[in-house]
């Protein structure tokens, strides 16, 4: 499916019922973010649920398939005493980069975070994704640096 403005394009929230293409679309984005990528349907559709849920997320849609997606979880930083929205991911197929797809997605994610009352939103990209820096720094994002690390917790 090739990008075209004859498409019906939206954003809507993703529930349980999403799984399926939201995993579709996290091995995608693992692959382009050369990541390893482990996918717990069960665990995903639990976290999609309740009241707030553990994580929001978003499908950017045409017609019916699933183009892109984010998610966001809520945290909260004791260095600045206040609550914050964490963006997971933020992914848009290729062929659909550019058509403004990721910037529908970043305006949902900021309206939840306003609309929670945080103070700001979190999120971090691969240093070598220049696409995605330049993207973030047009909607007026400042980078931190700082160092990610991952310590692996498996069942003993």
């Amino acid at each position: 499916m090739h990008a075209d403005g004859g498409d019906h394009r939206r954003i809507r929230r993703a529930g349980p019922a999403d799984v399926p293409a939201l995993l579709a679309l996290g091995a995608e984005h693992a692959v382009f973010e050369r990541l390893s990528h482990a996918a717990d349907a069960g665990a995903l559709a639990s976290a999609l649920q309740g009241d707030p849920p553990r994580v929001y997320a978003w499908l950017a849609l045409v017609g019916e398939t699933a183009v892109g997606y984010a998610s966001a979880t809520l945290d909260f930083s004791t260095l600045d005493c206040a609550c914050y929205l964490y963006m997971d991911c933020l992914f848009v197929r290729e062929g659909w980069r550019g058509h403004a797809m990721g910037r529908a997605l970043w305006a949902q994610v900021r309206a939840l975070a306003i609309q929670v009352g945080c103070r700001s939103i979190q999120w971090q990209t691969p240093w070598w994704n220049l696409d995605a820096a330049r993207f973030y720094r047009r909607l007026g994002a400042r980078e931190m640096a700082k160092l990610r690390y991952n310590l692996p917790l498996h069942d003993a």
